[in-house]
């Protein structure tokens, strides 16, 4: 993004309380690398209806971090060679992936400050520790880059690696979608985005990024485990050309191809921050 436009970004900043980012209902979102709130959620709906079509699953295993426990015996062999590992990933990052995990999304932002950022999906056979990467895809983050220490309307994304348990929209599930997916009319995104931009459509399908919620429900679930000033309802979601309030936004051909792809089997997360973190 030109340097003219990051300022024009925060000059109306200032003007927007209320201004919607990436997900105006609940848009999206540690410790190595990248959320939103209901009683104070980073996007823009304030609807608590009910649902229409919801399931709901049990949440992801304990993290555990694999740990080496080979020793060195006289003669031995050499050990084998490590796996090829997800490239620009940190080690604290790369220890927060689940030891079960075989898809891993990673969002990179341009810089600390940035809004702009790219997607990358990575999986890995069972029993192999290669990390295949997919195609990059571009996509928006909050408005004023990103965070370790997340609240509510501070309009940066929150750096961390979280699971990907649940999902739903306003439009029905795209096909074989495998994560429970809540089919519901309260996916509206209200009012306009940070750059005055239309919202309509954002909600058209969401991922919830499990930052400050409670797997295994719709993202519409108000409930903020650390609190409301955390922030919470952050979801990854469809593009609207502009910044989020703390979400990720992709465009809808690729969001549906990720609610086609991603496998509570496969126990996905999200690692998310700005480059270099």
């Amino acid at each position: 993004m030109a340097r003219h436009a990051q300022s024009r970004v925060r000059t109306r900043l200032s003007r927007r309380s209320k201004a919607v980012g990436g997900l105006a209902l609940s848009t999206l979102v540690g410790t190595a690398l990248w959320a939103w709130p209901a009683s104070g959620d980073d996007h823009n709906s304030g609807t608590d209806a009910k649902s229409t079509t919801s399931t709901t699953a049990s949440g992801p295993d304990t993290p555990r971090i694999p740990v080496s426990a080979a020793k060195s015996a006289p003669n031995a062999a050499p050990n084998p060679p490590a796996g090829r590992p997800i490239p620009g990933l940190g080690d604290a990052a790369r220890k927060r992936i689940p030891a079960n995990s075989r898809q891993v999304l990673v969002v990179t932002g341009k810089d600390m400050d940035s809004f702009e950022s790219r997607v990358v999906l990575y999986t890995r056979e069972e029993g192999s520790d290669d990390w295949e990467p997919g195609p990059t895809w571009p996509a928006h983050n909050a408005a004023r880059g990103w965070t370790d220490d997340h609240h509510y309307g501070d309009l940066r994304s929150p750096i961390g690696v979280f699971p990907l348990t649940d999902a739903g929209g306003l439009l029905a599930a795209p096909g074989d979608t495998k994560l429970p997916y809540d089919h519901n009319s309260s996916f509206v995104a209200g009012g306009t985005g940070v750059e005055g931009e239309p919202l309509a459509g954002a909600f058209d399908y969401v991922i919830a990024i499990n930052y400050n919620r409670e797997s295994g429900t719709s993202p519409l679930d108000p409930q903020r485990p650390w609190g409301d000033a955390k922030g919470g309802g952050v979801w990854l979601h469809v593009d609207h050309d502009g910044p989020t309030q703390g979400c990720v936004s992709l465009k809808p051909k690729v969001m549906r191809e990720l609610l086609r792809t991603l496998d509570p089997e496969l126990h996905p997360v999200i690692v998310m921050g700005p480059a270099d973190h």
